[in-house]
């Protein structure tokens, strides 16, 4: 092993199988045999052969996914920034594994590959292959490498769409999984997209009906057409106008003819070409049309069918500019599993570079992905450690206000929060910020926690400390999640900052047996005697920010909130009003007065409870 970072110089190996007469069986009702499998390891598998990874790559990828296969390489495998010695897959930890995909053009069996019963290439005698006869194929292949179980399979785009098939045709086989920039199936732009790149190659003349290695340079010129389109859906109008924008390459002014002159054009010129050299047309046709063939209401009728089957734990992680997978559709997948009540976090990552971004935003992707990795097992969850972003309780307890922060100061309300739940509850946290109360009540009251944020910085700490976190705006409902299905909700002094309070409350009663709300009193006395003497918009532990530049939406009081559980039926449980040192004899008396923050546990029961105010 290397410390350097780096998987160092790797070897590509080979597997064969289905050797005559036991073929493999593919999903259109062929069968295909002998079939070899192209894949490199890095890092060593443990005694226990706890600590496989399988990295699945995309369209155009590889097995040569990290390091180096000779030392003079000009650049290392295509997902070097994550897998490699103290990386997101830290091949002093894990044993990874990326293999060639079925119908591939790089060593595994695919269309190029002689065919023994004739002694020429399949070409497009080749059965066509699905994502689920990729998977079937590198589960062979796990078997060969005596691996059972995998700790985790990952991937994006295509490498994405192969880890929804594993995930529900072989859920058994699988502890965690990361899907990145991919989708269930296949919109109809999608589709489109690869139709036309398809055509580019049938329609050059040197494709000879797909017989091109017979003789001949092959479709050269269609298949560089093809991954000059193809390769425009990986970018972004952000992407493109930064880099690009209306720039000359080698003019001052226009030429007046068709010669490729933008430096848009002559860059996806050069990406054309540079495929040529290292993929097969037939290949490229085949793998379009696999992508285009999955479907996972195909097989299993409906995505909550099919997501029913899931065993492991998930992470889905989209990207806000990829228009060829667009966030909803991650969205979608996301809100079907959280209907089945499986674990999985999912974040929207902020990125302009499109879908490549699952190639390009390294810093991001070694958090999450590392992070998530480190929990990939239930035993492993909330095993909460330092990071540059995550301190010690008695440190985050006093740390100063963050950008995204609502509070300022020690969070006194956790502490009685944690006391109100009972042990192995399940929870879901409501504007969780970086986890913390749900770290605390996973170590202390082995709950089955859930998140809900909206902020990405918060988002990464939490899968960071093993906590399940979806990103999610309370303002738009929790309609993906069935209704009393938790044991309580928590919205921890962010009541007050919802842009529509009753509709979220309402949410919240639906999903949850019981809710525990806090929130800062408006009618605390030092903010009436701040507004009284100085007639300005107050500014304290609680209230932190300016009037100009606050998130604080809803000014409510004790009072308040006691009149607003009144006239919508909701039973106050428990009152429970605090300073910034607990909970005092004056606060508990007159608590709109002396409190400066309240707690409430909430059900919605058609019993109301009367108070006094002062």
């Amino acid at each position: 092993m290397t410390e350097d970072g780096s998987a160092g110089i790797v070897q590509l190996k080979t597997f064969r199988f289905a050797d005559p007469p036991d073929e493999m069986e593919l999903d259109c009702g062929s069968k295909l045999g002998p079939v070899t499998m192209a894949y490199e390891t890095y890092g060593e598998l443990n005694s226990g052969k706890s600590n496989a990874v399988l990295i699945l790559h995309a369209l155009t990828g590889d097995a040569h996914a990290a390091g180096f296969n000779k030392p003079d390489d000009p650049a290392p495998g295509w997902w070097d920034a994550m897998i490699g010695p103290g990386k997101a897959f830290d091949t002093n930890k894990y044993f990874v594994i990326c293999s060639n995909v079925l119908g591939g053009c790089r060593g595994s069996t695919g269309p190029s590959t002689i065919n023994p019963a004739t002694g020429k290439p399949y070409a497009l005698s080749f059965p066509l292959v699905t994502i689920g006869d990729m998977a079937h194929a590198q589960c062979r292949l796990l078997e060969h490498l005596g691996i059972e179980t995998l700790l985790c399979v990952a991937g994006g785009s295509m490498g994405g769409m192969q880890v929804l098939e594993w995930i529900t045709r072989y859920p058994e086989k699988v502890h965690s999984a990361i899907c990145i920039a991919a989708a269930p199936h296949n919109n109809a732009q999608a589709i489109a997209f690869n139709t036309v790149g398809r055509h580019s190659i049938q329609a050059d003349t040197a494709f000879q009906n797909g017989n091109y290695q017979e003789g001949g340079e092959g479709p050269a010129q269609g298949l560089s057409i093809a991954r000059m389109l193809g390769h425009i859906t990986y970018l972004s109008d952000e992407t493109m106008r930064e880099k690009f924008g209306r720039a000359l390459r080698s003019a001052s002014e226009y030429s007046y003819d068709f010669e490729s002159e933008f430096s848009v054009e002559t860059y996806l010129d050069h990406q054309g070409e540079k495929f040529v050299g290292r993929f097969d047309a037939n290949s490229y046709l085949y793998m379009t049309k696999a992508c285009d063939y999955f479907d996972m209401t195909t097989t299993y009728g409906t995505l909550d069918s099919a997501f029913a089957r899931v065993q492991s734990r998930v992470l889905i992680l989209s990207f806000t500019s990829d228009w060829l997978y667009p966030a909803y559709q991650s969205q979608e997948m996301t809100e079907s599993l959280m209907r089945n009540r499986k674990d999985v976090s999912y974040c929207n990552i902020q990125s302009n570079y499109g879908h490549d971004a699952f190639l390009l935003e390294v810093d991001v992707l070694q958090r999450l992905l590392g992070g998530f990795i480190k929990h990939s097992r239930p035993e492993e969850k909330c095993q909460i450690e330092k990071t540059p972003d995550i301190q010690d309780k008695a440190n985050t307890r006093q740390a100063p206000l963050s950008p995204n922060s609502i509070y300022d100061g020690p969070r006194v309300d956790y502490d009685l929060i944690v006391d109100l739940i009972r042990p192995g509850s399940r929870v879901l946290d409501i504007g969780c910020g970086d986890g913390e109360l749900l770290t605390r009540l996973a170590q202390q009251k082995q709950i089955d926690g859930t998140g809900i944020e909206l902020d990405e910085r918060n988002i990464i700490r939490c899968v960071e400390r093993g906590i399940s976190v979806i990103q999610a705006d309370i303002d738009k409902g929790l309609s993906a999640i069935p209704s009393q299905s938790y044991d309580y909700v928590t919205l921890s002094m962010t009541l007050q900052v919802i842009k529509e309070p009753e509709f979220a409350i309402r949410e919240m009663l639906r999903v949850g047996k019981k809710c525990i709300i806090s929130f800062p009193n408006f009618a605390y006395w030092k903010i009436r005697a701040i507004l009284a003497l100085t007639g300005k918009a107050p500014i304290t532990r609680n209230l932190p920010y300016s009037w100009y530049s606050t998130p604080n939406r809803s000014v409510l009081s004790v009072k308040d909130f006691r009149q607003f559980c009144d006239n919508h039926n909701i039973r106050i449980e428990q009152e429970i009003p605090l300073t910034s040192s607990g909970s005092g004899r004056a606060a508990r008396m007159f608590p709109n007065l002396f409190a400066d923050e309240a707690v409430y546990v909430v059900s919605a029961q058609n019993v109301k409870k009367k108070q006094s105010t002062f």
